[in-house]
């Protein structure tokens, strides 16, 4: 393949910008969380573009969106490549988006340069990578790869108690098509760093490797509530003072498994919330990851004896439960040198990178042969709505993808 192909980055800029017109946040970012009306407007939008550049689209049960681009060889396994239109609450622009949105440029490039492929190109939209309004995250891919079942996704309930399966009822994207019924040659997947390496040494391109695995652990402490004022200290039981505590030990296990291993509690409820009053009852979430399923063994034992420590010492009952679990991820050999022999094509400084998030990419792993290349955010800030790239990392990562991808498919001719 010709090393002067590239991506039309004017219109994948744009086209990043008008999808954020869709489900605006307060400050520049997005709220198009999954299968609400906003996601709804922005499939239609993605869909429309799509149609417009010749592809036929089909969704699944879970709604994930397939897009394709049809290749010379009519028996021949498809690429795939895309990533997930939803958002945080306060999300911003390009988590996800880019991966997508870089994915259509490259079928539109294609078109423009009539350039053809011996094996389709496949964009996606896969539906709920989030997580957040109804969890676990990676839930499409997720039932893709066989981790979940149809009617267990069906039936997860948000905040509302609305399910997975009425509201893709609802916005009419409950498609028919089996879900992981789909072959495929390899899978790509752009997507923003979310972390500060590579905008701190001014590399342009992250070769993603390995992705770390996750345990999520949701820990029940019941204490008693009191007054704060009348009730002494030494006759206190405070479920406060346990998560407090737990919360300095995820962040001790984590920092004697450095540098790779992190940890932190990003989620808590505590009951009954009243200025005057000690808890009775907390319930928060610990994210521990790494991408060695040995420190993640250790990092998780560690845990289960040091909490249950604290809350003895405390007087507190306690339950943990695993509410969230992947295995680290060692992506494909082929594809992760796909990726790193186009950075270097193309001329764009790189580096290994091991993604500290999850991504849909993580379990299409364990179906495909999968390989994920990641451009620079401003301070690694992500999951927020202050989100910020700059138009050169945008073209620079969907050139790379642009590169790996075709040459994956096969020019013809």
């Amino acid at each position: 393949m010709e090393s002067n192909l590239r991506i039309n980055g004017d219109r994948l800029w744009e086209a990043l910008h008008q999808m954020a017109e869709i489900g605006p946040g307060v400050r520049g970012g997005n709220n198009r969380q999954t299968l609400t009306d906003a996601d709804a407007e922005g499939r239609r939008l993605f869909q429309r573009w799509c149609e417009a550049a010749g592809m036929g689209v089909g969704i699944d049960k879970m709604g994930t969106m397939f897009a394709t681009r049809q290749g010379t060889d009519p028996d021949a396994l498809p690429v795939y490549v895309g990533s997930h239109l939803d958002t945080q609450p306060t999300g911003g622009r390009y988590d996800g988006v880019l991966g997508v949105l870089g994915a259509l440029e490259i079928v539109r490039s294609l078109n423009d340069l009539n350039v053809k492929t011996k094996h389709p190109i496949v964009v996606v939209n896969w539906t709920n990578e989030e997580g957040t309004r109804f969890a676990p995250p990676m839930l499409a891919s997720g039932v893709f790869a066989g981790v979940h079942t149809l009617d267990w996704a069906y039936n997860l309930k948000d905040a509302e108690g609305k399910t997975v399966g009425e509201e893709l009822e609802r916005i009419g994207f409950k498609g028919e098509e089996e879900v992981g019924a789909r072959k495929m040659r390899a899978f790509f997947e752009l997507h923003i760093e979310q972390g500060p390496i590579l905008e701190a040494e001014g590399k342009d391109i992250g070769v993603v490797t390995h992705g770390q695995g996750l345990n999520w652990t949701e820990i029940t402490l019941i204490g008693k509530e009191s007054h704060t004022g009348s009730t002494p200290m030494k006759m206190r039981v405070n479920a406060g003072l346990g998560m407090a505590r737990i919360t300095e030990l995820v962040d001790k296990i984590a920092l004697e498994h450095a540098p790779d291993a992190v940890g932190a509690i990003g989620h808590c409820e505590v009951y009954p919330n009243s200025r005057n009053i000690i808890p009775g009852k907390v319930v928060f979430t610990v994210d521990q990851r790494s991408p060695d399923k040995a420190v993640m063994d250790a990092m998780e034992e560690k845990l289960q004896q040091g909490a249950r420590r604290i809350a003895e010492e405390i007087g507190l009952q306690i339950e943990m439960q695993r509410v969230g679990h992947f295995d680290p991820v060692t992506f494909d050999e082929a594809c992760v040198t796909a990726v790193r022999n186009a950075a270097e094509r193309l001329g764009y400084s790189h580096r290994n990178l091991i993604s500290g998030a999850g991504h849909d990419a993580c379990w299409i792993n364990r179906v495909a042969p999968t390989a994920m290349v990641m451009c620079p955010c401003v301070d690694g800030l992500s999951h927020n709505e202050d989100e910020e790239i700059s138009k050169e990392w945008a073209e620079a990562g969907a050139n790379v993808l642009f590169h790996a991808v075709v040459e994956t498919a096969e020019i013809v001719g």
